[in-house]
């Protein structure tokens, strides 16, 4: 039995983790590297293992740094099941046909530019939209929370719910192996708990071995209540000094958070009643549709607001932007309108364009509510940059940058800690993923002081006898 680490290991992104029992290949999640563009190169590179010899993909949540190299496993060869939750197929759905179709579009312009340059050979892309199609009819069983699945012989499979996104889900593995049982425990991204939308996480049954999030495993979120009035006083000033409000937004789970608050604060009188909010986003249009059709992923509250007949997302001011024409003509607002466009990091989308247009304005404000990773503009705005270059301009950075991290979709430590579980004098070893260092180190002398474990900090290519 071994547990190997191919993704996520020292950073937050291209989570992959193979599992090996009874003669089967299991691999959580399949994930794109993300951040910068020069990441292409790296999501490219082999995986580490041979995509034929895979049996089982199980998915902790549609996020595309946990799904987005799926379309090229399929590529490489595998033709094993995929398992995940009914709404995480939904939106992986979602997410892994848009890759694909980006990657071509990205590819077509490659092509152009190379005949311009004398017939020079252009990259192909990462996979086709017929890669990503066909990678989606290997999806099969869908698992319910907390009812465990046979995914193989002597090989179970129980999904809790991880309160991150629509379907997320922590993994627990229990490997009977005629020399024993093992227990593996997959933590996925860890949500916070009180959210508006989504349950709490859950505290899935100790195991013998615990691969866990680190994201910000190194701080302790605001309040969140103090998250969303900072929130609606960045929108209503904003609008008093005749601005736009721009957010980078990631289209699963922030965008519809968000246009719940946008909601709420129209409907509390905090916000004005005709507030224009465009979600300039096909993927996030998408993506609220699909939440409108999972209420059983709901928390008490928000399911009881469905089952009235309520939408929680919809104001009197809000349009839907799909046409990429009627997302330039958005330029015609000078101010006081509330602009939602990906990527939630600035690495591209049309958040990039009203960035352009905004940016060297004194009375915009830009509102980052998630992790920016190193490399991205996002991180760079978070950082104070005070010139940046977006699409071959250098532009002088004049607009107000909040950064509210208390809208993370990922735990910050409290809420980490409490999702561990440690029954006396049984002691999980646990493996620190997902996190840059500087995180994974402060979650880990945390989880000394408080349980008196010694974590450890999973590398690249790092392979665990289980």
């Amino acid at each position: 039995m071994k547990l190997a680490f191919h993704g996520a290991a020292g950073d937050v992104t291209g989570s992959c983790h193979l599992v090996e029992s009874l003669g089967k290949r299991i691999l959580i999640d399949c994930g794109m590297r993300q951040g910068s563009r020069e990441l292409d190169e790296e999501n490219a590179e082999p995986f580490g293992f041979d995509a034929p010899s895979i049996d089982f993909v199980l998915l902790t949540h549609a996020h595309l740094d946990h799904t987005g190299r799926l379309p090229l496993l399929f590529k490489r060869g595998f033709r094993g099941e995929v398992i995940s939750t009914r709404a995480t197929f939904d939106l992986a759905r979602l997410v892994i046909l848009d890759v694909a179709h980006l990657h071509e579009e990205s590819a077509s312009r490659g092509v152009s530019a190379a005949s311009e340059r004398n017939g020079s050979q252009a990259k192909p892309p990462l996979f086709s939209l017929v890669d990503a199609t066909n990678s989606l009819g290997l999806f099969g069983r869908a698992a319910l929370y907390k009812q465990t699945i046979e995914i193989a012989p002597g090989i179970r499979a129980t999904f809790y719910d991880a309160g991150h996104i629509l379907g997320s889900a922590s993994i627990l593995l229990e490997l009977n192996e005629p020399a024993g049982a093992v227990t593996v425990l997959i933590s996925g991204d860890i949500g916070n708990a009180g959210r508006p939308l989504l349950r709490s996480p859950e505290t899935p049954s100790s195991a013998k071995f615990v691969v866990m999030e680190s994201t910000y495993g190194d701080r302790l979120h605001r309040p969140f209540s103090e998250s969303v009035a900072e929130f609606y006083e960045a929108v209503v000033a904003a609008i008093a000094g005749g601005g736009n409000v721009l957010i980078p937004t990631f289209a699963l789970d922030r965008a519809q958070e968000i246009l719940y608050f946008l909601r709420q604060g129209v409907d509390e009188g905090k916000l004005p009643p005709a507030l224009p909010i465009f979600v300039d986003s096909p993927m996030a249009v998408s993506a609220t549709e699909i939440y409108q059709h999972h209420p059983e992923a709901y928390n008490a509250e928000a399911a009881e607001f469905f089952a009235r007949g309520k939408d929680p997302f919809q104001t009197p001011g809000l349009r839907l932007v799909r046409d990429r024409a009627d997302s330039v003509r958005i330029n015609d607002v000078k101010g006081g309108a509330v602009i939602m466009a990906g990527s939630g990091m600035c690495t591209g989308g049309r958040i990039l364009h009203h960035l352009h247009e905004n940016i060297s304005q004194e009375n915009t404000h830009v509102i980052i509510v998630g992790f920016q990773g190193e490399g991205s503009l996002g991180r760079r705005l978070v950082d104070g940059a005070k010139t940046v270059s977006i699409r071959g301009d250098k532009l002088e950075v004049r607009a107000k940058v909040h950064t509210l991290n208390g809208f993370s979709a990922h735990a910050g430590q409290t809420d980490l800690l409490k999702w561990i579980s440690v029954e006396v004098p049984f002691k999980p070893r646990i493996l620190l993923t997902h996190g840059e260092d500087k995180a994974r180190n402060g979650l880990s002398s945390a989880i000394r002081q408080k349980f008196g474990l010694v974590p450890e900090l999973a590398m690249l290519g790092e392979v665990v006898e289980l």
